[in-house]
């Protein structure tokens, strides 16, 4: 190692070292010009700058200290990514490899000519964007001219212009990646779409897929922040559809939209607003054209938006809603429920005495504007409702047991009501009066403990939590003329029993407790079966005594004994668990209804295994036996393949009606996925077959959503 100095100019040969304190240009000869700041590097240079952690090599090199330019040749580079983990992205710890005849280092900003760069491995990466031009600025953006992308040297597609946010918030308007895909029922897809960043507080996002045998399908997203606490977002999906081509020639149109909207803001004093607004054109439409099974088959919108307030033990809300249930396909065959809007105060438990007798109030009041509609009836658009409901509560202890009385009374005013005879709504005033008394009773919980060691673990805790609720409710006359809008309007004579029973069984493994069981069982006791006569025989009835037990109805005539609803809950290992969830009716002798669903995963390897069971009055519920399965190996970022199978199948219809299975492969720096979808249900019967592209850090292109993925 040598050095020659002539005045400012310094010759260093053999391992030459020039470093600042932001960057280090090494060479085997280092020519540096003291008094200009420029050096020329030759024979093995190697540059680092410590303030971005980029690294690259070049045979030479032309650098300027002063301003921090300079040009390398037969460049190669490295640069460290920012992992950003989010769920259906691909990450790699693999920095971003460049290479090119030459590069220029102007400021922060680098231009590679005649270059490529990868995140894969070398020497033989999986993917590469080459190009005659690549105009770099680290952590903000990378813009490529004339490249193309290719896939183990097979070029996929070339970009005139390709532009890259390398910012931690990337907001910049482009073109986004087009897709392709191809559908039985709606022929090939081909899809395109432009991102619009309007302003630091708005942007939207418009994509457009044309299906051949169906028509233009148009996605709009636009979301805003108007100011700090405030936020939207509004997405709109709609399908101009020519209609599905049927076996006689004619064609079946099922075309519409989908609009959904989600808000909220901070409106100063303590006011906060919330809104979900969600619009449903036609149930035809969500069933033919949306991608989700459990959407495709939900045949409800529900729609909220509330103006609240909270403070101390009361609160106060204005609430508008919008219920529509698709009873069928037909046009105009729904029930819609309605309030414009309904604005209420309540007070949840304040005590205002304590001692041996303590005393807690609280109330509900509310003033509803309410409208319903549906075929063989319409309330008028602004039907008023008031209701209120003050209630006193108390504690009593004696020994071990726990007893917490209530009164409560109700007083509700409905400015319309139903004709007893022909069910026709008049514009007649209607008041509900009604008063409940209620006795819980917290009985002394059984508690055992197993000091030997088992498969469950150390120790083992057995306990069972018994607990009786008496209720009475009287007063309520004209129960058919209330018109029904929500549990507010179920209330009925009632005097039942309620009784629970909960085993729980707890396991300390290493220090470690956790529950491996639960099984609860609860069941009440009508001593009026006929509800105060509220019951018809031979319908469907629903009163507010079985909706708070079962989800399930289960009054179709006068019962003095409710389904015995029990949930059991097994996890003997942390990595698997069991849930059966049934109620057994003991006047049909038989289980109505039974949920049972198991999963478990083993390294890699996951499965989940459910059944669904309905098999009550067909007057009352709906039949349904369905079996639902999920099987597969693999992570979403796990190298290697991964498989997945989701399938549910109706034994009723003897149909598969959805069925999806997937394959990944992913590299070290990318992965690919193929999904095959299967849906069979009411007019829909249709086979798609979906591809993705997913490059780790930066994204994925194709046809397959991230949403839809099991990888």
């Amino acid at each position: 190692m040598t050095q020659e100095v002539e005045g400012a100019l310094h010759h260093l040969r053999g391992s030459a070292v020039l470093r600042t304190s932001e960057m280090e240009l090494r060479a085997d000869e280092v020519d540096y010009d003291e008094a200009s700041g420029l050096a020329e590097a030759r024979g093995s240079v190697f540059y680092k700058n410590f303030a971005r952690n980029e690294e690259l090599t070049a045979s030479r090199a032309e650098y300027s200290l002063k301003d921090e330019t300079g040009r390398f040749y037969d460049v190669k580079g490295t640069s460290a990514v920012k992992i950003d983990a989010r769920p259906g992205v691909l990450t790699s710890s693999n920095p971003f490899y460049f290479e090119g005849k030459w590069a220029d280092r102007i400021g922060s900003r680098y231009v590679l000519h005649d270059g490529m760069i990868t995140n894969c491995r070398l020497p033989n990466p999986w993917w590469t964007l080459r190009g005659p031009s690549f105009d770099i600025v680290p952590d903000e953006r990378a813009i490529a001219r004339g490249a193309t992308f290719r896939v183990r040297k097979i070029p996929l597609f070339y970009a005139p212009f390709f532009y890259k946010s390398l910012q931690k918030a990337p907001r910049k308007s482009g073109f986004l990646t087009p897709n392709i895909g191809n559908s039985s029922r709606r022929g090939l897809m081909f899809g395109a779409g432009y991102y619009w960043a309007i302003n630091r507080s708005y942007d939207v996002m418009y994509r457009s897929q044309l299906f051949t045998q169906r028509g233009f399908a148009h996605h709009v997203d636009l979301r805003g922040k108007p100011r700090h606490g405030t936020d939207f977002n509004v997405i709109l999906y709609g399908v101009n559809d020519r209609g599905l081509l049927l076996q006689d020639g004619s064609r079946r149109k099922e075309g519409g939209y989908i609009l959904s909207t989600s808000a909220q803001s901070d409106l100063g004093r303590g006011f906060y607003g919330k809104a979900e607004i969600n619009y449903l054109s036609s149930l035809a439409f969500r069933q033919a054209f949306t991608e989700s099974f459990q959407e495709a088959i939900f045949s409800e919108t529900n729609s909220t938006g509330f103006v609240g307030k909270h403070w101390s033990t009361y609160s106060f809300n204005a609430a508008f809603s919008r219920l529509q249930s698709f009873q069928t396909l037909a046009p105009g065959d729904w029930v819609l429920i309605r309030r414009l809007p309904e604005i209420s105060f309540t007070s949840r438990d304040r005590q205002i005495r304590s001692g041996s007798l303590p005393l807690w109030v609280s109330f509900d009041t509310s003033l509803a504007l309410l409208d319903r509609s549906q075929l063989s009836f319409r309330t008028s658009q602004f039907m008023n409702r008031l209701d209120a409901s003050p209630r006193v509560t108390t504690a009593v202890r004696w020994k071990d047991i726990h007893l917490i009385p209530s009164f409560s009374i109700r007083e509700t005013r409905y400015a319309e009501s139903r004709e007893e005879r022909d069910g026709a709504i008049v514009r007649r005033n209607l008041v509900r009066h009604a008063h409940t008394a209620e006795v819980e009773a917290v009985l002394p919980s059984l508690a055992r403990t197993f000091r030997r060691k088992s498969f469950l673990g150390d120790q083992v805790k057995h306990v069972i939590e018994p607990r009786v609720t008496f209720r009475h409710t009287g007063g309520v006359t004209d129960f058919e003329r209330v018109i029904r809008f929500d549990p507010v309007d179920l209330v009925s004579n009632t005097t039942e029993a309620e009784i629970s029973l909960t085993n729980r069984v707890f396991a300390k493994r290493q220090g470690q407790v956790s529950e491996v069981l639960s099984w609860e069982l609860w069941h009440k006791r009508f001593f009026d079966p006929t509800f105060g006569g509220a019951l018809i025989p031979g319908e469907r009835n629903i009163v507010s005594s079985g909706v708070g037990l079962t989800p399930y109805a289960f009054l179709d005539e006068p019962r003095r004994y409710s389904p015995i609803v029990s949930v059991v809950r097994v996890s003997p290992l942390p990595a698997a668990s069991v849930q059966w969830r049934s109620d057994y009716d003991p006047l049909r002798q038989r289980f109505v209804n039974s949920t049972i669903q198991a999963d478990v995963r083993q390294g890699d390897y996951f499965g989940l295994l459910g059944h669904n069971h309905v098999r009550s009055n067909p007057r009352i519920s709906p039949s349904a036996n369905q079996l639902f399965g999920v099987v597969g190996r693999g992570k979403p970022s796990s190298k290697g393949w991964n498989t997945g199978f989701t399938a549910i199948y109706d034994f009723r219809l003897a149909v598969m009606q959805f069925a999806q299975v997937e394959t990944a492969y992913n590299t070290d720096c990318c992965g690919f996925s193929v999904q095959y979808r299967r849906f069979s249900f009411g007019n829909r019967n249709e086979n798609q077959f979906r591809l993705a592209f997913a490059i780790a850090n930066i994204g994925s292109f194709g046809t397959l959503r991230r949403q839809e993925r099991i990888f």
